[in-house]
C-alpha cells in the first residue's frame, strides 16, 4: 500500500535508480524502440498499468521465465528489461486491458519492492555504448547482409523490414530490431 508520498517520490529514485510499476510479461520480450500491442488479464499487472497512467509514469517491462506462471515472484522475472512508456490502453468488456507500449530504454532490475496492489521495482539504466568505429560498421553491414538472406528465407517477415533496418545507425538498436524478428526462442531473446 502506498501513501501519497510515496506515489510522489516513485520515479525519483537514489542517483541512476528509478522506482517504477512492473508489468510481466508472457512470451515476449520488448526491446527499446519496439511499440508493442499487449492484452493483460491479471490484476496486479491492470493496477500497475493504472498507476502508470495516472501518474504519467514509465513502466517497466520485463519478461517472465516461465509464461505458465499465473503469479510471479522475483524469481520468475528476468533482471533485465525495457522501461517503456503507455501510449493508449483500452479496457475490454471481458476485464481485461489491451495497452499499446512503446520501449524506451534497457533497465536492470536491482530489487523488487514488496507492494500487493502492484508489481514494483528498483531500476537502474543500462548505458549502451553505440559508438561506431571502422570495426563496429563492418559487423553491421555483416549482420545487415545475413540478415537479408534469413528475411529472403523466411517468408514470416515482410521485406518492406529490410529497408528499416538497412537505414538504423546504433548497433544497439540494429540488435534489438533483428533480435526482435528472429524466431528464438524467449530465453536466447533475452541474452
Amino acid at each position: 500500500m502506498f501513501f501519497k508520498n510515496d506515489r510522489d517520490k516513485m520515479d525519483e529514485g537514489t542517483g541512476n535508480l528509478r522506482l517504477v510499476p512492473l508489468l510481466p510479461l508472457r512470451d515476449i520480450i520488448v526491446f527499446p524502440h519496439m511499440v508493442v500491442p499487449l492484452f493483460v488479464g491479471r490484476q496486479k499487472s491492470i493496477r500497475a498499468l493504472e498507476e502508470t497512467m495516472n501518474h504519467d509514469k514509465d513502466i517497466l517491462l520485463a519478461a517472465q521465465k516461465k509464461a505458465k506462471t499465473d503469479n510471479p515472484t522475483e524469481d520468475d522475472i528476468y533482471r533485465v528489461g525495457t522501461l517503456g512508456t503507455i501510449i493508449q490502453l483500452l479496457k475490454l468488456p471481458d476485464g481485461t486491458v489491451k495497452v499499446l507500449v512503446e520501449g524506451k530504454k534497457r533497465v536492470e532490475i536491482e530489487r523488487f519492492i514488496p507492494n500487493d496492489e502492484f508489481f514494483l521495482a528498483e531500476v537502474r539504466e543500462i548505458e549502451e555504448n553505440n559508438e561506431v568505429t571502422v570495426e563496429t560498421e563492418a559487423l553491421m553491414r555483416s549482420v545487415n547482409s545475413t540478415f537479408e538472406t534469413y528475411v529472403k528465407l523466411n517468408k514470416r517477415i515482410p521485406p518492406e523490414m529490410l529497408m528499416s533496418v538497412v537505414t538504423i545507425e546504433g548497433p544497439s538498436r540494429l540488435a534489438d530490431t533483428i533480435v526482435a524478428h528472429l524466431n528464438l526462442k524467449l530465453k536466447d531473446k533475452q541474452k
